[in-house]
């Protein structure tokens, strides 16, 4: 650990932030964008993302999006908002807490764990920024996925 958190958890944080803003610059679900990406260059983001992470994730967003030919489509939370919008860094940081329990819970890999939190239910209601789920508490945010129940 050199600094506040685990590095592949920081990692993990900086894959989660790059598929969001891939998906809201293409207007992809996330889970469109990973299924698009798929689980090697998933795994290449995590496993390069120090170095990623010191680039224009502009830049990096792009290259990936013109090598996946990943086309634009029309789901665009930001647009249907009508509250403050939370960032694409934002959204990294609960996907990757999320990623993280699941992860833990379940005794999966990191990107398995990552897959599945994509591909959950938890992950529409994470995207609805009209409801306040988004920034409920992380452990409130697992516990919707483990139990596939939200109150």
């Amino acid at each position: 650990m050199n600094g506040r958190e685990d590095k592949k958890a920081n990692d993990l944080f900086f894959t989660c932030s790059l598929i969001e803003y891939i998906a809201r610059k293409t207007k992809n679900k996330s889970s469109v964008v990973i299924e698009t990406l798929g689980k090697d260059n998933i795994d290449k983001i995590y496993d390069l993302a120090d170095i990623y992470h010191s680039d224009n994730i502009e830049r990096v967003a792009s290259d990936f999006i013109e090598e996946v030919s990943l086309t634009s489509g029309s789901y665009d939370p930001v647009s249907l908002a009508r509250y403050s919008i939370p960032s694409h860094w934002d959204i990294g940081k609960i996907y990757k807490r999320l990623i993280l329990g699941i992860a833990a819970a379940e005794q999966i890999d990191i990107i398995d764990a990552l897959w599945s939190a994509y591909h959950s239910y938890v992950s529409e209601k994470i995207d609805d920024y009209n409801s306040s789920f988004y920034y409920d508490s992380p452990q409130n945010i697992l516990n919707a996925y483990l139990y596939n129940y939200m109150e």
